[in-house]
């Protein structure tokens, strides 16, 4: 498998690169597309769709094939993998149905390959991706590998797209199924989110609703704890500071917590919305962002993937929480650099809402505030 990455403003910048790009007898079959929501998509597709290119595409908070994050840009992996090998799906939920529709995905690839493996994009702000998550193990089994993101809106919180060569929804998933026996896929989430306080009792919920914490409204105790300031429909920065400056950590009794910020407010009791399950009865604590060593520790997990499961890699893609570039600023360039020259081949990342892969010797799970990096290679 051969892959290019590229990067423009424009499609017409898309258009002269992607020209220029397979001017060499390079024959792309497949795209991975991180593009901002103001980007014409269409536009975009239509080049890529025109060229044979298959696409598994997402809006971001911010996207990226080298060490230099970008914004309101187009960011593309290049493939030129046997189609043979790969198909992509692509469904909705409007009944909120994350389980139900994501098994039924991949029921449908159990059909296509014997050992399926996932790239996943989900969009809109209420979908609960760890159900999502789910579902696909209840089709293949607790062993299946997926990984991927929830799509972003450059920070606006309103709404998000995932999208492929004919289709777009800002409220489903597009989904990239691989066939395990010949392409090989490693991931690995990383956090670094420090927990403070004590421990806190999430006394109402329902799936990743969370309505009430220690018997009061989650939004009061967040803001209350957190020192956050005009706590009102009004501030367009609220939802940014309740996901990066105090989001809840779920605690779990094995493995590490995993994160899960409020990113939609209910203002008519003050709860909010996460993008995984917070079960009632389960105990949560806050937690402040980290320091610098979370970026060493992100490539330290990278080197030992590398090391002890996928020592050699033809591209890289990597889903990264738009919350560490607000907490980290141009220390994320320092992150990104270290992960790229692990394999040093071709990469193409994303600043999500949402992050989905197995952390360290964990479950698979949605995080947060989390860094996962994908690697592929053709066997």
């Amino acid at each position: 498998m051969k892959a290019k990455s590229i990067k423009g403003k424009s499609p017409e910048e898309i258009q002269a690169v992607l020209q220029q790009t397979v001017a060499d007898g390079f024959k792309p079959t497949l795209a991975v597309v991180f593009l901002s929501v103001s980007q014409d998509r269409k536009a975009v597709c239509k080049i890529l769709d025109d060229a044979g290119i298959k696409i598994f595409g997402t809006t971001t908070n911010g996207e990226f094939i080298d060490e230099i994050p970008d914004k309101l840009s187009v960011a593309i992996l290049l493939l030129d993998i046997n189609p043979a090998y790969f198909t992509i799906l692509f469904s909705e939920f409007p009944e909120k149905n994350y389980r139900e529709v994501a098994k039924g995905i991949a029921e449908k690839t159990k059909h296509i390959f014997q050992h399926p493996a996932f790239l996943v994009a989900g969009s809109d702000l209420e979908t609960d991706a760890e159900q999502m998550l789910f579902g696909f193990e209840d089709a293949v089994g607790k062993q299946v590998n997926v990984f991927g993101g929830m799509a972003g809106d450059d920070y606006t919180f309103r709404q998000q797209y995932v999208f492929t060569n004919d289709k777009e929804s800002n409220r489903g998933m597009v989904v990239l199924a691989f066939d395990e026996d010949k392409i090989k896929i490693k991931g690995r989430a990383t956090c670094g989110w420090k927990a403070v306080g004590t421990e806190k009792t999430v006394t109402k919920s329902e799936g990743n609703h969370v309505f009430t914490v220690d018997n009061v409204p989650v939004l009061d105790i967040t803001t209350k704890y957190g020192g956050i300031e005009n706590v009102s429909p009004d501030n367009q920065d609220l939802l940014m500071e309740l996901a990066t400056n105090f989001p809840l950590q779920l605690q779990r009794e094995t493995g590490e917590p995993v994160m899960r910020p409020g990113l939609v407010v209910d203002w008519s009791d003050n709860s909010f919305y996460c993008s995984g399950t917070v079960p009632q009865g389960s105990k949560v604590r806050f937690s402040v962002p980290p320091d610098f060593d979370v970026m060493e520790k992100v490539i330290r997990n990278t080197k030992d993937m590398k090391a002890n499961e996928m020592p050699d890699a033809d591209a890289l893609i990597v889903f990264s929480c738009a919350g560490r570039i607000v907490a980290l600023g141009p220390l994320m360039n320092m992150e990104i650099e270290g992960v790229k020259n692990v394999w040093n081949v071709p990469m193409v990342g994303m600043f999500s809402n949402a992050e989905l892969g197995r952390a360290t010797n964990g479950n698979l799970e949605m995080h947060n505030l989390t860094t996962c990096c994908v690697a592929i290679k053709e066997k």
